[in-house]
């Protein structure tokens, strides 16, 4: 017997039921003992005078009824028995479960975990937890599941490969570790997910289990850092020094010592033969994108292609339309490949890419579809890395033969985290804005501060300066009671319109429409842009100044650093509203 037999060798699992395990991820005995529950039940008797209506609880109390079945429909019934609680009775029901009508006995005391309906005072019975002569648990397990492995199958599963293999559990946090942090064996990890006796020990369990996830994560990341390390199977890129000189010697701006810093490591870490896998983090207007084209020519100079793969098509339009001035006086052809390129242009992009005519190809995801391939690939760069998954920047590098990946994102990742997080990566920091260019200032408002939010919109649109305005749905909602942008623009017309011109951008919008208004915010036609998070990546307005984000706790991390570098990119200090 051991941990790495198949679930097959357990009683009452046949090919239906192994294919609903393993689409749960459980294909052995150790996954199974290892798939915890998301929650857990309590199951403690409940005084009904505390209940609130729909709420789950345990009531106890002596059948006074012989159970009542009834039936509806082909497939459908319903069992009745009632329950006296010291002095009340109450009816209790469950649904399309007839075989329970056997399970109870009137004078039977019996413990029943279901959903209060306190006008009816009744309950819709969910689970049996004890009759006469059982137990009654205190708390219960809560697993996902599907239609071939239901809740009460999987825990008879759980509870055979527990009484099989208890022994055979070997502890994989070394015995020093468990010590120093307080934490179980991997067996009484197992019992105290599954079986908890009571709720302290699931506590003590989990914490063990949330412990031992990130140890073994952490030995992957460090296993995979010293595969790269030893690995000589990369590309080296012996790039032109000289020519990198020449570029950066046509910009319009010194770069600054953080940008000629982040330069230095990526280009030295391109040069050795080792596959380069490389974090490069700044906030947004630091002068990644500067930093990306450097490093994307030096690997042209070295006779490779080179791709940048960004989430949207705005951005990669912006960008191929920067890096095109940029490179102009250059050998460096560019190509731009996105959803919306045309069969024709495709296809002659495609048949530059394959026989090396085209050195710089920059896109969206149409850059990992099939029939997309490379002569020479030897640089990925890949922007707002956060935007795309493990498998999405996998298929791009499997485009060359293993090329180096530089990835870019706006998001501040504290160092700690970084080297958790971010372990197999090295990581690069742009900790320096460009000369001239002020930090935004970021305020939190409360929603009855809204005169004021107001105040500061009606100063800068006065001024001659421009305003984002961002709410987290497109429309009113009956589910959940949030800002939306129909409204706002209503309010913000109320507000402002005398000032300025107001519009209304939303995902929903034709693209010839959202663009018409973008192109026209961009010109200075619009005062103030009522939005969703449309405008989160790729929007270039110098001249706005403020960026008033409704709800804001409603966004994540990432879309409100994205959202709050769409101000603050001409002369004019800027602030950022989060309400």
């Amino acid at each position: 017997m051991a941990l790495t037999d198949p679930v097959t060798v357990l009683p009452g699992v046949g090919p239906k039921r192994e294919a609903g395990l393993a689409s749960l991820g459980i294909h052995t005995i150790r996954d199974l003992l290892f798939y915890f529950p998301y929650r857990y039940d309590d199951l403690k008797v409940k005084d009904l005078a505390e209940a609130a209506d729909q709420e789950k609880l345990t009531v106890k109390g002596i059948v006074v009824t012989d159970p009542v079945i009834s039936r509806f429909g082909p497939h459908r019934s319903r069992v009745n028995v009632k329950l006296q609680i010291e002095r009340s009775v109450i009816l209790v029901t469950f649904f399309n479960q007839p075989w329970l009508k056997d399970r109870f006995q009137m004078g039977d005391e019996a413990a029943i975990f279901g959903k209060w309906d306190a006008k009816r005072r009744s309950l819709t019975g969910m689970k049996i937890l004890a009759t006469q002569s059982q137990d009654q648990p205190s708390m219960a397990a809560i697993y996902t599941v599907n239609k071939n492995v239901r809740m009460g199958t999987l825990l008879d599963l759980i509870k055979a490969a527990w009484e099989r293999d208890q022994q055979n559990i070997n502890d994989l946090v070394p015995a020093s570790i468990r010590e120093h942090y307080r934490l179980m064996s991997d067996a009484q990890l197992v019992h105290g997910m599954h079986f908890p006796d009571m709720p302290a020990e699931a506590k003590a369990a989990r914490r063990t289990g949330v412990f031992r996830e990130f140890f073994l994560f952490q030995l992957q990341i460090q296993a995979l850092k010293q595969l790269n390390a030893n690995s000589s199977n990369g590309l080296a890129i012996p790039y032109d020094n000289q020519a990198l000189r020449a570029l950066i010697a046509t910009l319009p701006f010194a770069l600054t010592n953080a940008q000629k810093r982040v330069v230095n490591e990526i280009c030295a870490d391109m040069r050795r033969p080792n596959h380069m896998n490389r974090l490069l983090q700044g906030d947004v207007g630091s002068g990644k994108t500067v930093v990306a084209a450097i490093v994307l020519y030096a690997a042209v100079t070295a006779g490779f292609q080179a791709a940048l793969m960004v989430p949207t098509e705005v951005l990669a339009e912006q960008h191929f339309a920067k890096l095109t001035k940029l490179f102009k006086d250059f050998p460096v052809k560019l190509g731009l490949l996105t959803g919306s390129t045309s069969t024709k242009k495709r296809r002659e992009l495609l048949s530059e890419l394959r026989d090396g005519r085209l050195n710089l190809i920059i896109g969206t995801h149409a850059l990992i579809q099939k029939g997309v391939d490379f002569h020479a690939l030897g640089l990925v760069v890949i922007d707002e890395q956060h935007r795309f998954g493990v498998n999405q920047r996998k298929i791009l590098q499997e485009k060359g033969q293993k090329p180096d990946l530089l990835s870019m994102t706006a998001t501040p990742i504290p160092r700690t985290l970084a080297i958790t997080a971010y372990g197999e990566m090295d990581v690069s920091t742009i900790d320096e804005l460009p000369a001239g260019r002020k930090p935004i200032a970021t305020m939190w408002l409360r929603k009855n501060q809204i005169d004021q939010v107001y105040r500061i919109i009606r100063e800068q649109v006065q001024s001659g300066s421009q305003v984002f305005a961002i709410t987290p749905l497109i429309a009113e909602s009956e589910k959940i009671d949030l800002q939306n942008a129909e409204q706002l623009f209503v309010d913000m017309q109320k507000a402002v319109g005398n000032l300025g011109p107001v519009a209304l951008l939303h995902g929903q919008m034709k693209p010839d429409e959202k663009d018409q208004i973008m192109r026209a915010f961009s010109d200075g036609k619009i005062a103030v842009l009522v939005s969703t998070t449309v405008v989160e990546v790729g929007v270039d307005i110098p001249n706005a100044t403020v960026m008033a984000i409704f709800d804001a706790d409603r966004f994540g991390l990432s879309q409100l650093h994205q959202l709050r570098g769409r101000v603050g990119r001409g002369q004019k200090a800027a602030q950022c509203l989060l309400i």
